[in-house]
């Protein structure tokens, strides 16, 4: 085994590259959950961002463009889920599981035509960089001063608290939640299209193998804080390389073990952070995952 052979600059980049699909699938969805709506639908709708983003991006060979087609089928799946619960009052829970099954079969039907084909160039900033992961940064900033610093974050997160009190004083409940839904919808879309036009590049059926997941997990771990969960997209992309990186050098450690590493990561985190139950809670919204009915 030689240590030698890792050279730390690609690590990083590599790292930057991997926790980019995860940065966007979250901070989107930390935004619907801020709002009080669980969606579980994440890895549903970043399938469906994947493919679409990749169909588009083929047919006008165009990156930008597949990327906006994708963050619109993410949104377009998420009103969906929106619809059901928001306006019929479906269960959240329920709903977004059957996201995530009617989106990966959706996008394997789509992809069929799709498979072996290669998608245009996106551009590289340099190396493995893409104009994406910085743009994911940006995103996180952006959330977090919407949330702490804006009107209409507060709002959001006035609707998350408490939405009988938040309808009580006029605002919209409904209409903002639907806002933060399509936004999340959207940005999942765009992690999944990252990881087929950047990441592989290609499309291959089930290609987000739980990223959709591990997205849910890091808005637990970061108590619902946008700065930690650049930190937890960071982390788990860090384990999803090392051990890519760790296979290559041979230690002589099953495959599978290692291809089992992040998902691990994800329950050991879910593990320790259920062990402090108060302390996780400070940090949930006070409604979220709760019914709000107008007319009850």
């Amino acid at each position: 085994m030689d240590l030698a052979a890792l050279d730390p600059l690609l690590l990083l980049a590599s790292l930057l590259a991997a926790a980019t699909p995860l940065i966007w699938a979250a901070m989107g969805e930390l935004v619907v959950e801020r709002s009080g709506v669980l969606n579980l639908g994440v890895e549903g709708m970043m399938i469906i961002g994947a493919i679409a983003g990749f169909a588009a991006a083929v047919a006008t060979a165009s990156p930008a463009l597949g990327f906006l087609a994708a963050a619109a089928a993410g949104a377009a799946l998420a009103l969906l889920f929106g619809l059901l619960t928001q306006i019929l009052l479906a269960n959240q829970v329920a709903t977004g599981l059957a996201l995530t099954m009617f989106g990966l079969g959706l996008a394997a039907l789509i992809g069929q035509p799709y498979s072996g084909i290669k998608p245009p160039p996106a551009t590289r900033l340099a190396g493995q960089i893409d104009v994406m992961v910085p743009l994911g940064l940006a995103l996180a900033g952006a959330v977090w001063w919407f949330l702490a610093r804006s009107r209409p974050g507060l709002i959001l997160r006035a609707v998350g608290e408490n939405h009988d009190a938040a309808h009580a004083l006029g605002y919209p409940v409904v209409a903002i939640r639907l806002a933060a839904i399509a936004f999340g919808g959207a940005c999942a879309g765009l992690g999944g299209a990252h990881l087929s036009l950047v990441r592989v590049p290609q499309w291959t059926e089930g290609m987000t193998a739980g990223a959709g997941w591990i997205a849910l997990a890091i808005v637990v771990f970061a108590s619902w804080r946008p700065a930690r969960v650049v930190l937890g997209a960071w982390l788990f992309g860090g384990v999803t390389i090392l051990q890519l990186n760790l296979q290559a050098l041979g230690l002589g450690i099953g495959s599978a073990w290692m291809s089992m590493a992040p998902y691990l990561m994800t329950i050991l985190v879910l593990v320790l952070i259920s062990a402090g139950r108060s302390r996780a809670a400070l940090g949930a919204p006070a409604c979220l995952g709760r019914v709000f009915d107008a007319s009850g």
